[in-house]
């Protein structure tokens, strides 16, 4: 007779206590949906780092958080709906909805029917949860020792898509002094998941490796980025894609392989040049640090 090795190997421990942390997060969130439900609070509970758990989330659960919570309120405002008579403007707020109006179009737009239509009709078809957080991994990934890098940098505060402004300074900074060429390695260090962050709080560090001799001068400062073990894969196509490849890495990739992602902020290192390639043949080589 064969033994039984799945619990002895780290690949199925992994996705096993990821899971159980998922499962300690939904019921959280089933048993305070009338709660604010803050992003660090969630984390906390399933003792997920907050830098990476929005990511995580929308990995193994298929939406965002923020989605995720919004659905169960609307769900449960149906169930209200279907079997009493609690009036419309009392369940949008305890829903978490400030008005009225915001409530039915959320409402009409998760179920094609206004509350009130849905309420006489007593048709409900709720989504159930999957027996299953794993899913098929269709991405190229692996683990990587990343050495230390020295960087030229600019620091970027507010919306990703206004980046291009420290790229610039950055680039012409470091052309008159020749930093420039082919073999050049552009790097950007994010600190903050879009999703997650308000836009105007992001940080984003345009950064590129220079030599240890290289001295900064402003706005440009220098530093070094200290070397670690990533997941690493190559995202083909526009940057505003990119969160999905963060969610399929960081939410299935990382724990089926038996990872724990690292509470550290994360690496893109761009191939080619955005302002002469077509976005969907951009090439991104995203790294989340793993511990």
């Amino acid at each position: 007779m064969g033994r039984v090795t799945s619990m002895r190997n780290p690949k199925e421990k992994t996705k096993q206590e990821y899971a159980r942390r998922m499962d300690l997060v939904l019921e959280h969130i089933q048993n305070h949906l009338d709660d604010p439900l803050t992003l660090e609070e969630m984390a906390d509970v399933a003792c997920f780092s907050p830098f990476h758990f929005h990511r995580v989330f929308s990995g193994m659960i298929g939406e965002s958080v923020k989605s995720y919570i919004r659905r169960l309120r609307l769900e449960r405002a149906a169930s209200i709906l279907k079997h009493n008579d609690t009036p419309v403007t009392e369940i949008a707020f305890n829903a978490g909805f400030e008005t009225h109006e915001s409530f039915t179009r959320a409402f009409s737009s998760r179920f094609g029917v206004s509350p009130r239509g849905f309420r006489k009709a007593h048709n409900l078809s709720l989504t159930q949860k999957e027996t299953s957080y794993w899913k098929e991994i269709t991405m190229d990934a692996k683990i990587v020792e990343m050495e230390d890098l020295n960087v030229a940098y600019i620091r970027h505060n507010g919306p990703y898509v206004e980046c291009g402004t420290a790229w610039e300074a950055l680039c012409g900074w470091a052309g008159p002094q020749r930093l420039i060429g082919p073999g050049s390695r552009f790097i950007g260090l994010c600190y903050d998941d879009p999703e997650v962050t308000p836009e105007d709080k992001i940080r984003y560090d345009a950064c590129i490796v220079v030599d240890e001799t290289v001295e900064g001068s402003s706005p440009v400062n220098t530093k070094v980025i200290q070397g670690r073990r990533y997941a690493t894969t190559l995202h083909k196509g526009p940057y505003t894609d990119l969160a999905k490849t963060y969610a399929q890495l960081c939410g299935q990739w990382i724990p089926q392989n038996g990872h724990e992602i690292g509470a550290k902020p994360s690496l893109e290192i761009y191939l080619n040049d955005c302002t002469t390639t077509a976005p969907e043949e951009l090439l991104t080589e995203v790294y989340v640090p793993v511990k």
